[in-house]
């Protein structure tokens, strides 16, 4: 299916979208909607359209799967992500990784700042970048504030893997993938990572692929 035209008004491009149901289909890197700044949310979609829209995104992210869409992604230019994660892994996982069960949540006109220096690496994927996954070496902590679906004020600090989720969320809506922050020669295909490197660390991969850690 195309994508609606970039020339539309946001909220007919976003009508057309929902109109065919089901899942939206995700935009691949290479589109230049993925690189572009997205509009801070002010109203382009009235409280019923959002409200769908925002369905849609989670119908999306569930049938991906994935824990977080961004609105680029589906070639929607503006500043809204959602993001879930059950978090369904082993405890060794969990522990090493600060992976932990988010609920759904909705970020509109979200932004970040770093809590302190430390910083945490793990290999991370994208449901943009398909088939691929790298190391990022993100914040390890930190303080996201914008608005919730309903206008109201979002301040909270994520740490552990919550907390790479809404890096990596938010820096789609400023035009940016994780491959621009990734340890490109730790970059692994899947397949390559279900066979060597799906230790919950990446010290493994760190030492045989030759790149350095924090």
């Amino acid at each position: 299916m195309a994508l609606p035209s970039d020339r539309a008004p946001l909220a007919e491009r976003v009508e057309e979208l929902l109109a065919v149901g089901g899942p939206l289909p995700i935009v691949s890197a290479g589109d230049p909607v993925l690189r572009s700044v997205t509009e801070p949310f002010d109203g382009q979609l009235e409280p019923a359209l959002l409200a769908r829209f925002i369905e849609a995104l989670r119908v999306t992210m569930h049938a991906a799967p994935g824990v977080g869409v961004a609105a680029p992604q589906v070639g929607v230019g503006l500043r809204i992500a959602v993001i879930e994660d059950p978090a369904p892994v082993p405890d060794e996982v969990r522990v090493a990784r600060g992976r932990v069960p988010q609920p759904f949540r909705v970020l509109v006109n979200p932004r970040y700042e770093a809590v302190d220096e430390e910083r945490a690496a793990f290999f991370e994927g994208c449901l943009s970048v398909p088939g691929w996954q790298a190391v990022v070496a993100r914040h390890a902590s930190v303080r996201l504030t914008g608005l919730d679906e309903y206008g109201q004020a979002v301040d909270e600090l994520f740490t552990g893997w919550p907390a790479r989720i809404v890096q990596h969320e938010t820096d789609h809506l400023d035009g940016m993938l994780y491959l621009d922050r990734a340890e490109l020669r730790s970059l692994s295909s899947n397949e390559a990572m279900a066979e060597r490197w799906a230790q919950p660390t990446p010290d493994a991969a760190s030492a045989a692929l030759g790149f350095e850690l924090p």
